[in-house]
């Protein structure tokens, strides 16, 4: 037997973004941000309030990465999201964390994370909060790359944030390949 829950925003995995950009004056902010997903082949899309610093500086320079958030470090990146850049001058480094500058966009990498995307603004609605960004480059540090060139999910290890729960999980083990295994059905 279904419960009903309500209109609650229960979309599994939803995983951990931390969003990050520079200032005017050249500082780098980062921010969590759990609702973002691919719009496209080199499109993202999340959903960021207005009232974030990471989101003034975005529209400041029209830049940004995406770095995925991963087990090795949960707690800085939950802290990058519950406290503000608004507040905390150096929210970065009290979190750990050290960027070096994107050689695509005017936007910070954070080199603990070993996977960012690096963006452009494509355009940014104040009503819905919805912002739309170009992929660039994706780039990632060699310890989680395969020797055929893809990615190591294990090795990347991402995380992902369990709305009904306020939690985060490592994702589970492999359990099929896709557009392969609905192919038996055929």
């Amino acid at each position: 037997m279904r419960k009903n829950l309500g209109a609650k925003p229960y979309l599994y995995p939803m995983p951990v973004l931390i969003v990050a950009a520079y200032d005017e004056a050249g500082g780098a902010n980062a921010m969590n941000a759990a609702w973002g997903a691919a719009a496209g082949a080199q499109q993202i899309f999340l959903c960021l309030s207005p009232g974030h610093k990471t989101v003034k500086n975005i529209l400041a320079k029209g830049a940004f990465t995406v770095g995925i958030g991963d087990a090795a470090h949960v707690t800085a990146c939950d802290y990058v999201g519950v406290a503000s850049g608004n507040d905390v001058p150096d929210k970065l480094g009290k979190a750990g964390f050290h960027t070096s500058k994107s050689e695509f966009v005017d936007a910070p990498v954070i080199q603990e994370l070993p996977l960012a995307l690096e963006c452009k603004l494509i355009r940014y609605d104040t009503e819905s909060h919805h912002l739309l960004g170009q992929i660039v480059n994706v780039s990632a540090d060699e310890s989680v790359i395969l020797a055929d060139g893809k990615l190591d999910i294990e090795k990347l290890a991402p995380i992902a944030f369990d709305p009904a729960n306020a939690a985060y999980w490592t994702l589970g083990e492999k359990v099929g390949n896709a557009f392969s295994d609905g192919k038996k059905l055929q």
